[in-house]
């Protein structure tokens, strides 16, 4: 097993002298190993009962091993090499961050936007096979990325069953629909774990080990690390990690996390899914950040922000006040991390394994779909921007007026979330502007794409603390993609679910800029121009 190490500074090692000794009386750690689904309380044990299959996961898939890869090497050997995975939330962010960590090619396809699909499609086809991976069976946008794949491969002259496996469910309705419709393989996963606890189920192994990682290893990894948390001990990293995440005094409910050397890719994305959809919820919860080791919220010192950084084992470094570094294995962490998240929840006082306030975004956008309303009208538009937004756009008259504007409205507990809804492959640099943002108004910053994030930080903005900015950014794509036997296109479809978004938010009470790119890469570059002149001026204020 890798080196698993532990540190903190500040209000993250006061939270462990306040929490962990009850812990450990509790026999915390122990009970949740035991299943014990009393551990949340009363409100939460239904849920907990049939969510709890995560923490003995790493043994119970290890018959999967021998069958994925018998499949794996039966489909290189009729030429497929190269891996889809059509999932969201947990069912992709896990594969993604495992194959990217082992060097190994999986194309990730969690959008719904036209462009994205559209080059997921063109790239190799010929030697492609998808994985469709969804815990309900109903997933709408996993089944809409299956369906033109499965004409994309029978357009081709490939047998279109042959090249898709399923991941579901047992009983789900896309297991039934799946074994009548003759598909290659269907996995079925462990229905007691939770879709952002199941990285170490069907749903993380069968696209990843299909992929060429080494998915034997990566399980006997995490059984010894399973082994180290199932310890009422103060040494217990996982519920030290616990206490830092749900126990600091007042709450620290901006986790910023910062991959600082620690060698595993992605990490921090699967994190945020796992935390924000876990404890955001009630009017309280954590929302993580992720950043880069010199991200501003790192040397921020705001009160409400606490910092983990992801380390290399028995790396030298110093800790800031209010920091906690963790290091280990890629595996190790993912069982320390749902472990911990488990523990915050209790130090709470809410249920880790319901997602309440998800669903609300999803409701809408099928209405917005099957309404087919007109667009809302812009309050203005500025080159290739259409610009809405709500009262507290005042006066302005450009964009960069109306992103100053929504800047406005953040509070000193305020935090700012950045939605873009397109193609985020070809446009990963508008990520960029998440650090300037954070500059130019002292706050931490979230970045996600749509759809995606809806499956993970999408419950926070909801159902956590009202204290979430948001700007959503639209764009135009080069040309909408039908999808088969649906009344709406793929184009039409990220419309709804970004609308959706937007309207929920705005009954929540939220801020939300709405930004509507007409033209793709001249809006991206006029955003971007917009953030570094408010960043600029920023930095000429303070100095």
């Amino acid at each position: 097993m890798s080196t698993l190490s532990y540190d903190a500074t500040g209000a993250a090692q006061q939270a462990l002298e306040q929490h962990l000794p009850a812990l450990v009386k509790d026999r915390i750690a122990t009970r949740i190993f035991a299943k014990d689904h009393t551990l949340w309380g009363p409100d939460a044990e239904s849920e907990s009962a049939v969510r709890l299959g995560w923490v003995e996961a790493a043994t119970v898939s290890q018959p999967l091993v021998k069958e994925i890869l018998e499949l794996r090497d039966e489909l290189r050997a009729e030429g497929v090499s190269r891996i889809v995975l059509c999932g969201m939330g947990g069912s992709s962010l896990a594969p993604e961050v495992i194959a990217g960590t082992a060097g190994v090619e999986l194309t990730v396809l969690d959008s719904t936007d036209p462009d994205q699909v559209r080059a997921a499609l063109a790239d190799r086809l010929a030697e492609t096979a998808i994985v469709v991976s969804s815990k309900s069976g109903s997933t709408l946008e996993t089944d809409s990325q299956r369906r033109i794949f499965e004409q994309a491969f029978t357009e081709a002259g490939a047998e279109a069953k042959s090249r898709i496996i399923i991941v579901t469910d047992p009983g789900s309705p896309l297991d039934k629909a799946s074994r009548e419709a003759g598909y290659r393989a269907v996995f079925n996963a462990d229905p007691n774990v939770g879709g952002r606890y199941s990285a170490l189920t069907a749903f993380g192994l069968v696209p990843s080990g299909l992929a060429g990682v080494d998915i034997q290893a990566f399980l006997d990894e995490a059984e010894e690390a399973a082994e180290i948390l199932n310890d009422d001990a103060p040494e217990n990293i996982g519920l030290a990690l616990g206490t830092a995440l749900g126990g600091t005094t007042p709450l620290r409910n901006k986790i910023v996390i910062a991959e600082d050397g620690s060698g595993i890719v992605g990490f921090a994305d699967w994190a945020e899914q796992l935390i924000a959809e876990s404890t955001g919820k009630l009017g309280t919860g954590i929302l993580p950040v992720v950043a880069g080791p010199q991200a501003p919220e790192v040397t921020s010192g705001a009160a409400d922000v606490l910092v983990v950084r992801l380390v290399a084992p028995d790396a030298d470094i110093e800790l800031g006040e209010n920091q906690v570094a963790i290091a280990g294995g890629l595996a190790t962490q993912m069982m320390v991390w749902e472990f911990a998240t488990a523990v915050a929840g209790r130090l709470l006082g809410i249920n880790p394994f319901d997602q309440p306030d998800v669903e609300a975004a999803k409701v809408a956008a099928r209405g917005l779909l099957d309404a087919q309303p007109a667009p809302t009208p812009a309050a203005f538009v500025d080159g290739a921007i259409e610009v809405r937004g709500g009262d507290w756009l005042g006066d302005a008259a450009t964009a960069e007026g109306a992103v100053k504007a929504l800047l406005d409205t953040l509070a000193s507990d305020s935090y700012l979330s950045v939605q873009a809804y397109f193609d985020r492959l070809a446009f990963a640099g508008l990520e960029g502007i998440r650090d300037e943002l954070a500059a130019a108004t002292g706050r931490p910053v979230t970045f996600g794409w749509g759809p995606r994030f809806l499956h993970s930080t999408g419950q926070f903005h909801k159902g956590g603390p009202a204290i979430g900015v948001f700007l959503q950014v639209t764009a135009a794509p080069a040309a909408d993609l039908g999808i088969p036997d649906r009344p709406f296109s793929f184009g039409e479809l990220i419309a709804a679910q970004a609308a959706g978004d937007a309207q929920v938010l705005g009954e929540h009470g939220r801020p939300v800029l709405r930004l509507h790119l007409t033209d793709r890469a001249a809006g991206v570059a006029k955003l971007q121009d917009i953030v570094a002149a408010l960043s600029t001026r920023a930095s000429a204020t303070e100095s």
